[in-house]
């Protein structure tokens, strides 16, 4: 992690060598991370400071992956990061249990990758003969942002269907 500072971002500040579960980490350290810094930041705030982090995770989680030798690294926790970001952008001020619900079903999206999610994950895998370039680096971050459009569209639903 050390030897260059876009394994910093991409590794999640070391939360993506935990030996156990590490996108799950990552995703931890990304809610811990907006709940500490949501008190400064605004709805605006927030947007810019997720545009300036996918810009940032494209080139961290693109030179790691080249660095490592591999098109999508599990230690790579950055994509999640950010994917939690969102759905907390989008559910904040709501309670505890609504983001956590957020979490989960962000996991669960991430991790079974169905439908979307696993179409999202394929579209940008290394092609036989190419080398690892941005377009890996931007699959890594791709399929996290389907995954938390489809948890926000399953809490959007959970919400309506609640009101109703």
């Amino acid at each position: 992690m050390l030897g260059h500072p876009a394994r910093w971002f991409a590794l999640g500040f070391g939360s993506g060598l935990s030996p156990v579960a590490p996108g799950t980490v990552g995703t931890l350290l990304g809610w811990a991370a907006f709940a500490a810094a949501d008190r400064w930041f605004g709805p605006l705030a927030w947007g810019w400071v997720i545009a300036a982090a996918l810009l940032l995770g494209l080139w961290a989680c693109t030179r790691t992956a080249q660095h490592l030798g591999l098109a999508d690294p599990g230690a790579i926790v950055w994509d999640e990061i950010v994917a939690i970001w969102i759905v907390l952008w989008f559910v904040t001020p709501g309670s505890f249990a609504l983001q956590a619900a957020g979490f989960v079903l962000f996991r669960i999206f991430d991790a079974a990758k169905p439908g979307p999610v696993g179409w999202a994950d394929r579209l940008f895998k290394l092609r036989p003969g190419e080398a690892i370039g941005w377009r890996q680096g931007w699959g890594i971050l791709f399929d996290d942002l389907v995954a938390a459009g489809c948890t926000l569209l399953c809490i959007a639903l959970g919400v309506w269907l609640w009101r109703w």
